[in-house]
C-alpha cells in the first residue's frame, strides 16, 4: 500500500494523447463502481446518465496563463523561463533551461520592454527573479508567453490550437501553469445540464512530478494556493458532491473556513475522505501523487485494475486522454 512499485505500471507509448479529441466530450468515459467493483465504458457526453439531481458538479475555474517565456542572457545566450507562482508584485518563482549558469544579479532580456532580473537560486533549483516592464504585465506575458504544455505532450510546447484547447470552457481565474484536466471534457452545452459550483486552485508544476521516496508517506507534497466561497461551502454541505478533478477534490478536503487558503495535503491510501462522494477524473501517471489519491478513494485493488483494463482496451492517457468517473 505505501511502496511506490505499487504505483507503477507499463504504458505503451502511443496512448499518450497528443490532441484532444472533437468535440471535448467525445472522449471515452471509463465508469467505475466501487460498491459493485465494475467497469463500464460509454462516451463523456453520457455522464449525466451515471449522476442524478442530488449532485453537484463543483469544478476548479483556474485559467492556465502562457508561462513559457523565451528570451537572452545579457552576456548571450538563450534561455527558456517557466513560471511557477507569483510571490508578490513583480516577484515570480521560476524554472530556467539552462539554469546552472544563472546567479544573482544576472538579467534575462525578453525584448525592449520586459526583462527579468534573478534574485536568488531557491533548494529545489527553481529561481526567484523580479520582472522589470513598462506598461502591463499581463499583456506582455500574452504577448511574449506560450501555454506550458505538459512534457509528455509533444515535447512541452504549445501549437495555436491549444490555446483554446488547453483550457477548461469555465476557466476564469487566472493563475495556472496546468490545466484541471478532467475539465477539459466538458462542453458549454454539457455543462448545461448540471449544478455546479465553483472553486479555484492554480494547479502548479508540482502537480505532475513523480513520487521518488520508496515509501510513499515520506513524500512531501507542494503547496498550492486556493479560494472556496462562503456559498459553495453552503451547496457542499447541503448536496452530493462530484469533484470534477483532482485538484477540486484537494481544496474541498483541504478548506476550513471559506475564503483564501493554501494546500499541501497529500492524499494516499487510508485516507478518509470528508466531502467528496463521486470523482471525475484522467489517466494519471505511473507513480504519480494523483494515482495515489484516486488509489484512496476507490481502492488501490480496483484502481490496479481498471487501469489495467483501459490499457488492454486502449484508452487514452493523460491531460488530453479519456476520462474516469469514480461513483
Amino acid at each position: 500500500m505505501y511502496k511506490l512499485s505499487d504505483y507503477q505500471f507499463e504504458l505503451p507509448a502511443d496512448l499518450i494523447a497528443q490532441y484532444p479529441v472533437t468535440p471535448r466530450d467525445a472522449s471515452r468515459l471509463l465508469v467505475v463502481n466501487r460498491s459493485k467493483g465494475t467497469f463500464e465504458e460509454t462516451s463523456f457526453h453520457n455522464i449525466g446518465n451515471y449522476l442524478g439531481p442530488e449532485d453537484l458538479l463543483v469544478l476548479n475555474n483556474t485559467q492556465v496563463i502562457p508561462a513559457r517565456l523565451f528570451g537572452k542572457r545579457v552576456t548571450g545566450g538563450q534561455v527558456e523561463v517557466l513560471l511557477l507562482e507569483r510571490e508578490e508584485a513583480n516577484t515570480w518563482h521560476f524554472f530556467a533551461k539552462p539554469g546552472g549558469k544563472l546567479k544573482a544579479g544576472d538579467m534575462v532580456v525578453f525584448d525592449g520592454d520586459l526583462c527579468l532580473t534573478v534574485v536568488e537560486t531557491l533548494v529545489d533549483g527553481s529561481k526567484r527573479g523580479v520582472f522589470n516592464f513598462t506598461g502591463v504585465f499581463e499583456e506582455h506575458l500574452a504577448r511574449l508567453g506560450t501555454l506550458p504544455l505538459p512534457p509528455y505532450i509533444r515535447g512541452g510546447y504549445a501549437e495555436e490550437s491549444d490555446k483554446k484547447d488547453y483550457q477548461t470552457v469555465y476557466a476564469s481565474q487566472p493563475g495556472a501553469i496546468a490545466a484541471p484536466t478532467a475539465g477539459l471534457h466538458f462542453t458549454k452545452e454539457l455543462l448545461k445540464s448540471f449544478n455546479s459550483t465553483e472553486v479555484t486552485l492554480h494547479v502548479g508544476a508540482g502537480t505532475f512530478l513523480p513520487v521518488k521516496t520508496e515509501d510513499i508517506r515520506d513524500h512531501v507534497m507542494h503547496q498550492e494556493s486556493f479560494y472556496i466561497s462562503p456559498a459553495t461551502v453552503e451547496l457542499i454541505k447541503a448536496n452530493r458532491v462530484v469533484a470534477v478533478g483532482t485538484t477540486s477534490l484537494r481544496v474541498l478536503e483541504s478548506f476550513e473556513t471559506p475564503g483564501f487558503g493554501t494546500t499541501s495535503l497529500f492524499i494516499y491510501p487510508g485516507y478518509r475522505f470528508k466531502y467528496v462522494s463521486s470523482l471525475i477524473t484522467n489517466f494519471h501517471l505511473p507513480g504519480s501523487s494523483l494515482l495515489m489519491l484516486i488509489s484512496a478513494f476507490a481502492g488501490q485493488d480496483l484502481i490496479k485494475k481498471a487501469y489495467q483494463y483501459a490499457v488492454k482496451e486502449r484508452f487514452r492517457f493523460f491531460s488530453y486522454g479519456d476520462a474516469m468517473l469514480i461513483l
